[in-house]
């Protein structure tokens, strides 16, 4: 169907269905393109210089291309006015708030070492279901990979993960719910959701994690499903090149302020 509707080139000549691809030869595929979901499609920049970007990132956008995104995405978007940026990290579709860019390869390893070696401060606001009788609850459940219905698997807190460490302060006690600040010092897949989670405080409208940082018991939602509230606040960390403090910050959607 591809060679037959002309979307194959051969060479730089369209293909017919009876070439035969020889070594060397360069075959190219030009994918049409396809309806993608429709997503928020604009950031505010915090920061930027001759080497880093750090933008706040709207909750639904994707970070990057994946599962049927690829011009919706902070990174394409990004690229329309920075070129040369490619991102240091990446936050959840649904999580909002701060992603840091790298302009030039000297300053993405230099950020990349700093994010290895935790030098990078991270802090999150979160929503977490019940209140919490504790103040601060250090968190230290090892996230691993866990069967899943319908994907095969997913990570979630399970014996034998990594070790992982998120440290969850009190904000604000509400009538059934309370307000999280979040600093993690590793950085695994969904670790807040996941933390909180096995904290006994799933994030409120996650359909993913429930109690202890497993799925939830009937018809667990997928990682990209949305619904829950989680903000990157603040990153704090050594410029890459001047060696200067820096310390960004993000201000949360209404829901997690108090």
């Amino acid at each position: 169907m591809r060679l037959i509707g002309g979307e194959v080139d051969l060479d730089g000549a369209r293909a017919a269905p009876d070439d035969v691809v020889r070594p060397g030869q360069q075959l190219v595929w030009h994918r049409p393109a396809w309806d993608e979901p429709d997503v928020p499609l604009h950031f505010e920049v915090v920061h930027d210089d001759a080497s880093i970007v750090a933008v706040v990132k709207p909750s639904g956008l994707p970070t990057m291309p994946a599962g049927g995104f690829l011009e919706h995405t902070l990174l394409t978007l990004v690229r329309r006015r920075y070129p040369d940026a490619s991102p240091i990290h990446r936050l959840g579709r649904h999580t909002s708030g701060l992603v840091l860019f790298a302009r030039t390869h000297t300053a993405a390893a230099g950020l990349g070492r700093a994010w290895r070696e935790r030098d990078v401060e991270k802090c999150y606001r979160a929503l977490g279901e019940g209140v919490a009788s504790l103040d601060v609850l250090d968190i230290d459940a090892p996230i691993g990979c866990v069967p899943h219905p319908l994907i095969g698997s997913v990570f979630a807190a399970a014996l034998g993960g990594k070790p992982s460490h998120s440290r969850a302060i009190v904000l604000e006690r509400r009538a059934d719910s309370t307000l999280f600040d979040v600093r993690i010092t590793t950085g695994r897949p969904h670790q807040i959701r996941i933390h909180l989670a096995h904290a006994g405080h799933p994030l409120v409208g996650d359909p993913l994690y429930g109690v202890g940082g497993v799925l939830r018991d009937h018809a667990p939602g997928l990682p990209g499903d949305g619904g829950y509230l989680l903000h990157a606040e603040r990153l704090r960390f050594v410029h890459p090149i001047t060696a200067a403090v820096m310390e960004l910050r993000a201000p949360p959607p209404p829901e997690l302020c108090y």
